[in-house]
């Protein structure tokens, strides 16, 4: 009898059929378990290995956190302190136009590297012409936490002829540096033609905790621009937490909220004198 052929008799066939079979459904006896522990958390995983036929238990391994990393400075090279000497003024002059260009980055951290002693230097920036040296000024003198050029950005930010995108840094900048020097560039800003500037007015005056800027938010509530308006009584709700009547401020007219202006300075008269802003809130710290 030829074994390496099909001619095998019929038992034969049907008895390797049939073990085939037994083991297919072995396989998928015990992956559907499998399945299942892992889902449902009903069983402990386990499998037999195909040489020893030995049960295995998967068993989970203590956890260790890495340790903390130890404190670093937020910069390799600490800034400079010293004033400038005549040699390192120049330079900073010279650097001032590469503000713009595919230097402008090596030229603001250079900026950065000499400190704050190059602000008066710096804040030139903010009147050279390129928007782009403008808009990078303001933000090395974010970098530099150049509290002293603050009286200059809000200058900038009350400027009717410079462009809105650097308005807005400026201020954005001024009220991260010293807000409560920012008042009176808010009320200006408020009254400008272009309705962004007076949207980022009244954003802006919600980081600004000081009691001058919730009069001049409910003015700007009855504003001719709906989403100015919601957004000034937005930084209302911010600063004091005052609870008004439901008004849908969505859908709502000028005429609307002309309204309900006239509630918040209602509020605002009979409490200005007694108001202490609240603290703000801080997010919720989830585990």
């Amino acid at each position: 009898m030829n074994w390496c052929t099909d001619d095998k008799p019929d038992i034969i066939k049907s008895n390797s059929y049939m073990q085939g079979m037994i083991m297919q459904e072995g396989r998928q006896r015990m992956l559907i378990c499998l399945v299942a522990g892992f889902v449902f958390g009903t069983m402990t995983p386990t499998w037999a290995t195909q040489d020893t036929g030995r049960w295995l238990v998967p068993v989970q391994m203590p956890y260790e956190a890495p340790p903390k990393s130890p404190q670093v400075p937020d910069v390799s090279v600490p800034p400079n302190n010293k004033p400038l000497s005549p040699e390192e003024l120049k330079r900073a002059e010279a650097l001032l136009p590469l503000l713009e260009g595919k230097q402008e980055f090596w030229a603001m951290g250079e900026f950065v590297h000499l400190g704050e002693p190059v602000v008066p230097v710096l804040v030139k920036g903010l009147t050279m012409p390129g928007p782009r040296i403008r808009y990078n000024t303001i933000e090395t003198l974010s970098m530099l936490h150049a509290t002293g050029a603050v009286p200059s950005l809000l200058t900038t930010a009350k400027e009717p002829n410079e462009i809105p995108r650097v308005r807005e840094h400026a201020l954005r900048v001024a009220v991260r540096l010293d807000p409560s020097k920012t008042p009176e560039a808010i009320a200006v800003m408020a009254k400008d033609q272009n309705s962004s500037i007076r949207k980022a007015a009244a954003f802006e005056a919600r980081y600004v905790r000081e009691k001058p800027v919730i009069p001049i938010l409910i003015e700007m509530i009855a504003d001719d621009e709906r989403f100015v308006g919601l957004t000034a009584v937005q930084s209302l709700w911010i600063l004091t937490r005052h609870e008004t009547e439901f008004h849908d401020w969505e859908v709502s007219t000028k005429q609307d909220r002309q309204d309900w202006t006239v509630e918040w300075l209602e509020w605002w008269n009979s409490e200005k004198d007694s108001f202490e802003l609240p603290e703000p809130r801080r997010p919720a710290i989830t585990h």
